[in-house]
């Protein structure tokens, strides 16, 4: 990972899609996102003047489910017996469920119960295939906030979580990807309407991010712009039409986004 925090966003300025590093209260723009080789270009956007879009497009969405100790001890789902889980619990989210900062969150039609998760999001700078964890972090560019919306109800009758996990904007991400923050000790909080209810840190990762991004890629490759996203902290619970949900990390900052109706 780069050893220089800095907030790296991608936006819109205009009819430009753009490429930004954050410098107090404008984007110094950049041909491409520093992971891919980008420079600055000598242009700058204000922070007023631009729409921030989803920070990365990633051919894949990489979670982990059961792997905060403290979420793991509340959840219903535990394997026979409470025990966490031996090895990583994988499962994929689709692009197609990506949006961004303050883009409203769908509440499908036939879903009794919609949680948000807030979760740390590491994102992918080159293509990582059977890596060692010594070399995991070589392979990241950074990091930034997801939503890992489920629908409850779905999760517990199907069995498998495709469904529950995979509708249209179930995968906000943003609001920007933040370079040279170290992943290990980091604050998770999830908020609804203003209210604290979930906060963690990931040093309670039962598998830290290091071991993920090694574990993953040897089942699939990662590529440029992948997340990989090691799971929730206790304290979910669901939300309604017209809540509004941040995901804040720490050194990262808040992704909003509000609940709508399915053809709102």
């Amino acid at each position: 990972m780069p050893t220089h925090p800095a907030h790296i966003a991608r936006y819109r300025a205009g009819n430009g899609l753009c490429f930004g590093r954050l410098e107090g209260d404008h984007w110094a723009r950049l041909t491409a996102p520093p992971w891919a080789g980008g420079v600055e270009t000598g242009d700058h956007d204000s922070i007023h003047a631009v729409r921030l879009l989803p920070p990365v497009v990633p051919t894949k969405i990489v979670c982990i489910g059961l792997n905060y100790r403290s979420h793991i001890a509340e959840s219903v789902s535990v394997a026979p017996g409470g025990r966490a889980p031996e090895e990583p619990v994988l499962f994929l989210k689709p692009p197609s469920s990506v949006i961004g900062p303050d883009e409203p969150i769908r509440y499908p039609s036939g879903v009794t119960r919609l949680d948000p998760e807030a979760e740390l999001a590491i994102v992918i700078a080159r293509r990582a295939r059977s890596v060692s964890r010594a070399e995991a972090l070589d392979h990241v560019a950074g990091v930034t906030a997801f939503n890992d919306v489920s629908a409850r109800n779905y999760q517990k009758q199907d069995g498998q979580w495709t469904r529950a996990k995979g509708f249209d904007t179930f995968a906000p991400v943003g609001p920007w990807v933040t370079t040279g923050l170290p992943p290990g000790r980091l604050e998770v909080v999830c908020r609804v309407n203003g209210q604290a209810r979930q906060r963690g840190n990931t040093e309670d990762l039962l598998f830290p991010v290091d071991f993920l991004v090694s574990f993953v890629s040897h089942v699939m490759p990662l590529e440029p712009g992948d997340v990989v996203s090691p799971g929730t902290p206790a304290g979910i619970a669901p939300v309604q039409i017209g809540d509004v949900i941040e995901v804040e990390i720490e050194g990262v900052g808040i992704l909003r986004n509000p609940v709508v109706g399915a053809t709102a």
